[in-house]
């Protein structure tokens, strides 16, 4: 027995230390197979990681710049309301929400003053000043036409006969424009009486037939537009010999709550009107002025 066990155990383990050696090399040999086909299975798995990094990062990036994108896109529009200024208030806008006052004499004063401030020299502007005696009491707003012209002309009936002069009027009336010049007319049905009046306004109107028609009989009163009125005198259709009283249109105010002297245009006439003699004959005190 203990022959036989020696004989086998001997084989046996002789046996198995050779399988174990031929094991162990196979081993050995087989592993460096694998760890050779398992580095370029890493180096794969390297390189798609640093191309997924690079592809999460460009991602980020562009997640980044569009939502600024997005931001400015939406900023654009709003970029305007900021950099918005108050609006100008217009004439429109400060006299829709103030009351109406009525002019006075130093309202022209002022204008005056203020036209021809950059035009003549200090001692010019003083001779431009008038007097109190040269203007007629101003309407209160509570007139029209016929009743202011009553008040400040009470002796019309007399004055009216005296009147004999062709190409002259007694009372000019100045306003805007034709339309506010009819209105006028027809409203100095109850003062006039026998009195002739004229339209002296440019619109559908040749100079040529306003000046025969002035020059063709007596007109008491003149009605009309700056601008018209100044031709007329400048081609001596029509004189101030006659004249001793100028009614502004003053307080009237158009659709765009703009008065006469509110309209750059008409200033320009109306101012050029005044000191083409009308002044110096309110200083010679043969003219009277009346803000209506």
């Amino acid at each position: 027995m203990g022959d036989d066990l020696g004989d086998e155990w001997w084989k046996q383990e002789g046996g198995s230390d050779a399988s174990e050696e031929k094991e162990g090399g196979a081993e050995q040999e087989t592993q460096p197979a694998e760890i050779t086909q398992k580095k370029p299975e890493k180096r794969k798995r390297a390189t798609e990681k640093t191309v997924k990094a690079k592809k999460n990062k460009n991602n980020e990036q562009r997640e980044s710049v569009t939502p600024q994108g997005k931001e400015t896109e939406g900023e654009q529009p709003a970029q305007p309301k900021k950099k918005r200024k108050k609006k100008k208030k217009t004439i429109t806008d400060v006299l829709a929400t103030s009351e109406p006052k009525p002019g006075c004499a130093a309202d022209l004063q002022d204008l005056l003053l203020r036209y021809f401030s950059d035009k003549r020299s200090v001692i010019e502007l003083e001779e431009l000043k008038l007097q109190g005696s040269s203007f007629l009491s101003s309407n209160d707003l509570t007139h029209s036409l016929s009743s202011y012209l009553k008040q400040v002309c009470p002796k019309w009936a007399k004055i009216q006969k005296q009147h004999t002069e062709k190409s002259s009027v007694v009372v000019l009336i100045v306003c805007s424009s034709a339309l506010r010049t009819i209105e006028l007319i027809k409203q100095l049905t109850s003062f006039k009486g026998e009195a002739k009046a004229a339209k002296l306004f440019a619109k559908h109107i040749k100079i040529e037939e306003q000046a025969k028609l002035l020059q063709k009989g007596v007109t008491h009163i003149g009605v009309g537009t700056p601008g018209r009125i100044s031709a007329l005198i400048e081609k001596e259709a029509l004189n101030l010999q006659a004249l001793r009283y100028l009614v502004l249109d003053w307080n009237w105010r158009d659709q765009k709550l703009r008065r006469m002297v509110d309209i750059p245009e008409i200033k320009l006439d109306f101012m050029k009107l005044l000191d083409g003699g009308i002044l110096a004959a309110c200083k010679e005190d043969k003219v009277k002025i009346g803000l209506f």
